[in-house]
């Protein structure tokens, strides 16, 4: 399969996946070893390198963005081999956060705290 093959499927499963998402495809001539893809969901995001294969090799700068990007929300590389587990992670990333606990075991958002005061 061609990386632009897993690439296409992979796009129409993340809007399956997180449905509303918006997938923006980034240009590689802009910056080089910019990831492929961006995800912005809900009030997240995260960023994608697609690999045809685990054994493709990477591209200079790749490494270094995907590590840089990963330290401020969530960015990997994903290939046929490993895509099942990357999007159980990516799913978890776009978990919302847990809401606060109120003594008694009574959970309440943090937007009900607010509107309290």
């Amino acid at each position: 399969m061609l990386e632009r093959e897993f690439q296409a499927r992979l796009i129409k499963e993340l809007k399956a996946r997180f449905a509303g998402c918006q997938v923006c495809k980034l240009d590689p001539d802009y910056i080089q070893g910019i990831p492929d893809l961006l995800i912005l969901y809900r009030d997240k995001w995260a960023i994608l390198e697609c690999k045809k294969s685990a054994h493709e090799k990477q591209r200079p700068n790749q490494q270094y963005y995907v590590d840089k990007l990963n330290e401020m929300s969530f960015a990997r590389f994903i290939f046929p081999e490993n895509k099942e587990e990357i999007l159980r992670e990516l799913q978890q990333a776009f978990q919302p956060a847990r809401s606060s606990r109120v003594s008694g075991g009574k959970q309440v958002s943090l937007d009900y705290t607010r509107q309290q005061k």
